[in-house]
Order: structure tokens, then sequence, then C-alpha cells
């Protein structure tokens, strides 16, 4: 019990500093320590530092490096080229400030969707929010919470086929791939979509008809860039050359996916590589081709265009590393955590929820610990690293598809990621130049309530009628 205690009170000061601003690359370790030194391991504590600690951090990076680098590039490509801002721009044109909120949501998702790093559709697309609605006249106080809704929602867990890490991570321990469970995710997105755009359509009504317009604001304050700065922007980029590496990075993906690998007979791959479950990596393989062929459309189609390729391709290489390091720190620290005599009693107690439907407690087990550490991502590795093994035994004995495990996992971990510390909430608000009192509300209800209510529907509509 002491052991479970000191888990606890090293999971709460985690959660606080990290709110607090303290960078999860010291708190990790750091706190890992504290809770070996709570449980009376003196001794091991250097012991499960380097061979608990680290071998999980290495291990992470090892299944997921590429997919985060790729990422990044990608975003980072599609800014610079003036992409992302043309597609933007051409659904603005489309739909009109009368519409500015469906506007909004739906650039930043079929950004998202894409591929595109949701920080770097953030940047990108408040500039373009901020107009839209000062000219509609809604407050700007629900810029964040439309972004979020477009960027932190349906395309980075439900849509099949998303190239979002949190996607891609239970692909090794399922055995699935990124278009896992299709239709229940499909339904999933509908109702994260539908729901949270007629929320924040009945907010700004009830603004409006309060008097409320899009308000008085320093816009000297907000920390937002230019998402074209370095850019080569004497010839805009055209949309339907804009959306064609968001096109290849799904289409390609689902080639290989349903395509090319299942055609594929890679016995010949066990006498180079025994230990290798082709099963579990076609799914990550599919989708690092997809980035990679983007990547390189971008590059050679844009080539005489580009104002500074070179330090495009540094920064987006770069821009991988801290998300990943603080992701694999963070799965280095459930490892010590599981390595601890009281888990077992958090173990069977996250395992013993409905032990009749394995769903339930994987979606408690995935939104709680995102919960704790403020990250989908983070929380979905910790979850899966240490009960990954256990879920899918209690799936097959229940005889439930691994696809809908998948899905349900993504989908919970995708709830309560965005509490207040979380670092995306914290940025966002950051670039909008808008506080937590203002805005975090309705943050809040787009991608937390609403996200737990298309969960439901999914654990609900998969009990009844399995995957699909």
């Amino acid at each position: 019990m002491f052991s479970t205690a000191a888990i606890v009170i090293s999971l709460l000061l985690l959660m606080y500093l990290a709110y607090r601003g303290y960078t999860v690359l010291l708190l990790a370790p750091l706190m890992a320590t504290l809770a070996v030194l709570l449980s009376g391991d003196i001794v091991m504590m250097m012991p499960i530092y380097t061979q608990t600690f680290m071998s999980a951090l290495g291990g992470y990076l090892l299944k997921f490096f590429p997919i985060f680098l790729l990422g990044a590039l990608f975003g980072q490509l599609m800014a610079d080229s003036g992409a992302a801002s043309a597609i933007a721009r051409w659904i603005t044109r489309v739909l009109g400030e009368k519409h500015a909120i469906l506007t909004v949501v739906l650039a930043c998702g079929l950004l998202t969707y894409g591929g595109v790093s949701l920080f770097v559709v953030a940047f990108a697309i408040y500039p373009i929010a901020r107009e839209l609605f000062r000219a509609a006249d809604i407050p700007k106080r629900l810029i964040p919470a439309t972004i979020a809704l477009g960027s932190f929602t349906f395309t980075m867990t439900a849509l099949p086929g998303t190239p979002a890490i949190q996607n891609a991570i239970p692909i090794p321990y399922y055995g699935t791939n990124a278009f896992a469970a299709p239709g229940l995710g499909i339904i999933a997105a509908i109702i994260m979509f539908s729901v949270g755009w007629g929320w924040l359509n009945s907010r700004a009504r009830k603004a409006k008809a309060g008097g409320e317009g899009y308000g008085v604001h320093d816009e000297m304050q907000d920390t937002s860039i230019d998402p074209e700065e370095g850019v080569e922007t004497s010839r805009e980029m055209p949309f339907w050359l804009a959306i064609v590496p968001l096109v290849l990075v799904i289409g390609v993906n689902a080639l290989f996916t349903y395509g090319i690998f299942p055609a594929m007979d890679f016995a010949y791959l066990n006498a180079e590589f025994p230990d290798l479950e082709v099963a579990n990596q076609t799914g990550l393989w599919a989708i690092i081709i997809a980035l990679i062929v983007s990547c390189a459309w971008l590059i050679l189609t844009r080539l005489r265009h580009w104002h500074d390729l070179q330090n495009t391709l540094n920064r987006g290489a770069l821009g991988s590393m801290l998300p990943i390091f603080n992701t694999a720190s963070e799965v280095g620290y459930g490892a010590v955590i599981a390595s601890l005599a009281g888990f077992a009693i958090i173990r069977d107690a996250v395992l013993g929820v409905s032990p009749g439907n394995p769903l339930i407690s994987e979606a408690v087990a995935m939104t709680t610990l995102a919960g704790i550490t403020g990250s989908s991502s983070g929380g979905l590795s910790i979850a899966l690293e240490t009960l990954g093994s256990d879920y899918l035994q209690m799936a097959q004995q229940a005889g439930i598809s691994p696809e809908l495990m998948h899905r349900v996992a993504v989908l919970a971990a995708g709830g309560f990621d965005t509490l207040p510390h979380c670092g995306a909430v914290i940025t966002l608000l950051s670039i909008c130049g808008l506080t937590h009192r203002q805005s975090y509300l309705n943050i809040a209800m787009v991608t937390i309530a609403i996200p737990m209510l298309a969960v439901i529907s999914v654990i609900t509509l998969g009990t009844l009628f399995g995957s699909f």
C-alpha cells in the first residue's frame, strides 16, 4: 500500500509541475526516482533508471521515431511551401465569413487529417480565424475552441487512416493498422464534429443575443507567426496543388495497407530477422512510406519556389525532437511505475473495471493516464506499454476484435488529455493571446465532454455489433 501511495504522489506531482510549465524531460526521470525512493527501493534506484527507464525510452524511440520525424517534417513543408495557407484561404473563399466557425473547423480538420502537425495548423490558421471572427463579430474567445475542434478531436483519433501518432501507437501492440474499425471511427467523427460545431454555434448565437461581439483585444500580444515567413510568396500555391500531398498521405497509406502488403509474402524475412513480427509492423510501414512520398512530392514539385529548403528541412527535423523525447520520457516513467510492487494494485483495479467488457476498462485506463500526463500520445503509450498485452488477451477471451480495441483506445486517449495542464492547450491559448479563464470552458466542451460521448457511443455499438 505504501508503494501505491508513492505512485500516486509522484503522479500528482508530475501533473502539477507539468501544468506549472516544467519540462517532462526532467520531470519524468525525477518523478520516477521519487516513486522508487518513496517505495523504499533505494538500492535499486540506479539499476531501475538504466535498465528500466532508459530501456523503455529507447524502445519507444525504436518504434515511433520515424513517424514523429516524418510527421514534423511534412508539417513544416506544408507550412513553408504555402500549401497550408492556400488550403485555408480556399475554404475561406468558398464558405466566407458568414460561416466563420465552420470554415476554421474544416480548414483545421483537412490539414490535420492530411498529416500536418496540430501546432503548425494552429499557427497557420489563427491569423485567418482572427480576421473571419472579427468580420463576423463573433467573440474572439471562441477561436481556441474552434481550432481545437478541428485539430484535437475527430481527425486525431477517429477518422480512419489518419497519420496522427495517436492512431499509430496501438498498431504494434494489437497488430492492427491505421484504418482499424473504420465504420465506428466515422461514426465517432460525425458525433464529435456535428455536436461540437453545434455547441460553438450556440455559444456564438448566445453571445450575439447578449450584445457581445468580437471584443477589444491587443492583437500585438498574440504570439502567432506568419505561416509563410521566409517563404517565396510571389506566386501563390493553387488549391489543387496544395491538396495533393494530403491526398497522398491517406491514399498511399491505404494502398499499402489494403493492396500491396497483403499481397506480399514476407516469409523470406524470417531468416534475416527471426524476431520480426510482420503483422505488427506493416501498419507502421504504410504510414512511414505515405509520409515519405508526400514529403518528396512537396519538395520536388515546389523545387523552384523554395526560399530556403535547407532551413525548412532542418526546422522540420529538429521540431520532432522535443515531442518524441517528451513522450518517450513519459513511457520510461510509466515503465518504472509498472515495475513497482504497488502498481499491481492499480493494475488489478483498472483491469477489474467492468470485467465482462474490456472495452470499458481500456477506455478508463487510456483516458485517465492521458489526463494525468496531459498528453494523449503519452497516456496511450504508458497504458499500452504496461497493459497492452493484458488487454489483448482479455479481448481474445471475450471475442472482441483487436481493431475495436485499437479504435476505443485511441478515442479514449483523446478525452481527458486536454485538461488545463495540457501543453497543446497552453500553446494554443498563447498563440491566440487568450487565457484559460476566457476560453478553456469551451475548449473542454469540444475536446473532453463531446469526445467522451463519442467513446461511449463506439463502446456501445462495438459491444452490440462488433467491429466494422
